[in-house]
């Protein structure tokens, strides 16, 4: 599973810059409430783009990164890295 979301991931990563630029734009001089159609496309692509990064951040940050693996905190348990972030207590990853 983790895998398959790895690469899920890499996928949209690799859409979200291959459509960055609207090459089937170029050229066209179509304006919409005054704004060129290419600022447009930027601007609803900046949209779309912060969106998928708020998702990727709260479901997958340090997915292929991290191991997953055993987590050595007794005090933690199960807890994950970003509950154990908002606990407020001070410190970070043991020596």
């Amino acid at each position: 599973m983790r895998r398959t979301e790895l690469g899920g991931w890499i996928a949209v990563g690799i859409v979200l810059a291959a459509l960055a630029i609207p090459w089937f734009l170029w050229g066209s001089a179509t304006v919409v409430a005054g704004l060129p159609i290419w600022l447009w496309w930027h601007i609803g692509w900046m949209v779309l783009a912060s969106a998928v990064f708020w998702v990727f951040t709260q479901r997958a940050w340090g997915i292929g990164i991290e191991t997953g693996g055993r987590d050595t905190d007794s005090l933690d348990g199960n807890r994950t890295r970003t509950e154990r972030a908002r606990d407020g207590r001070p410190g970070g990853d043991s020596p």
